[in-house]
């Protein structure tokens, strides 16, 4: 694919401005639960400043998109963006002063970047025609391949440059999301002409929601991201347990993020060759085959391997996920559609931050892990039956 049309080049930006923000992500998930644990008054709290940044991303992501109606995408994305580099400023001020509120408050803002910045795939949608779509929420996400390298490597360099340890990752956090101020800068999506007085301003949301496909997309990235969550944010913690050093742990979420962003590069085919249900599917068993990789020890191999496959399964269900959401509504639709859904992917993350923890302190890795077999035996259950049911109405038709 060249660059050369209009479309093409806001999607690069798109692309660009996706691995800056989740080089963010990544650098909090990488070091949150372990700047935590230095300065948490019990072990359970450790977790506290991943759960603060999936708060702030399920509470912004509603008037994120309320915002983006009124004011634009351009507008709202850097708001998202400084919202960033306060929370690394913020978050740099609790490592040094060892307060884990003041910490969990800057990975909160952060958060609150990444409700703004979840939208930049449903950008490259609108920016796309509709053969390009598929590809184009693919190669935003893809963006996220440079973040599987630049997230964990500043977490780490950042770790030992100021005392206390990790106050200079998130000074590099701020800096990286200053950059992304200045990129969007140059951002065009074109905004919708504004509605006529009486003119259709759709179904109510509890018609779009009631909708199979829009349900079975909405669970299917729940699980995703849920499940990708609650291990990803229990690895830091079970590596160290089991005597890994972080430069271990941090090839294991270099690894992992590789996982979820680099087939981004091809999912957006995959689905349009095999069918987006497939797709998402094929998600569910990668996730299942994370399960078993986990039970098979607590190795450097058993941890890479696990979160590889965890990372593949989410880019699968996600982007699946996306697309299939994007059938579901109109233009007078989409803020609420897409929020809803957002706001409700992201709640089920905040809840399996909140929860890895504890539940790693209680069962263990390997027990915490098997325990998710049933939510994806529910999620591959869902999958089917809308594949039945679609064949069901093609025959009929």
């Amino acid at each position: 694919m060249t660059f050369g049309k209009p479309m093409h080049r806001q999607v690069l930006l798109l692309a660009t401005a996706q691995a800056l923000f989740q080089t963010t992500a990544v650098l909090v998930m990488t070091i949150g639960a372990l700047a935590g644990s230095m300065i948490a008054p019990r072990p359970e709290l450790a977790t506290a400043p991943i759960a603060a940044m999936l708060l702030g991303t399920t509470l912004a992501t509603v008037p994120a998109s309320m915002l983006m109606a009124r004011v634009g995408r351009r507008p709202g994305f850097i708001v998202g963006t400084l919202a960033g580099t306060a929370g690394g400023f913020a978050a740099a001020a609790g490592m040094w002063t060892g307060s884990l509120p003041l910490l969990a408050a800057g990975t909160f803002l952060v958060g609150v970047y990444q409700g703004f910045a979840q939208f930049y795939r449903f950008a490259a949608s609108e920016v796309a025609d509709a053969d390009f779509r598929p590809r184009a929420i693919s190669l935003v996400l893809a963006g996220g391949v440079a973040a599987a390298i630049l997230g964990p490597a500043l977490a780490q360099w950042g770790g030992p440059l100021l005392v206390p340890v990790y106050t200079g990752s998130f000074l590099l956090l701020a800096l990286v999301s200053i950059a992304a101020s200045l990129l969007l800068l140059g951002l065009n999506v074109p905004r919708p002409a504004p509605r006529a007085e009486g003119a259709d301003r759709g179904r109510p949301l509890g018609a779009i929601i009631r909708q199979p496909a829009y349900a079975v997309a909405l669970f299917g990235a729940a699980t995703g991201g849920g499940v990708m969550i609650l291990a990803m944010t229990a690895t830091p913690l079970a590596m160290t347990h089991h005597h890994h050093h972080l430069s271990d742990t941090a090839l294991v979420i270099q690894l992992h993020v590789l996982g979820m962003f680099l087939p981004s590069f091809f999912t957006g085919s995959l689905i349009a060759r095999f069918g987006v249900l497939r797709i998402m599917l094929a998600g569910v068993a990668l996730l299942t085959g994370h399960v078993a990789m986990s039970l098979s020890g607590t190795e450097f191999v058993s941890f890479a391997s696990a979160l590889v496959l965890l990372g593949v399964g989410w880019n699968f269900l996600y982007i699946g996920g996306t697309t299939l959401l994007t059938e579901t509504y109109s233009e007078a639709e989409k803020g609420r559609a897409q929020a809803m859904n957002d706001m409700t992917v992201f709640g089920v993350s905040l809840l399996a931050s909140l929860g890895a923890g504890a539940l790693h302190q209680m069962l263990g890795w390997q027990t915490m892990n098997m325990l998710l077999l049933p939510w994806l035996g529910a999620a591959a259950l869902a999958l089917v039956w809308l594949t039945i049911r679609r064949r069901a109405v093609a025959d009929i038709l």
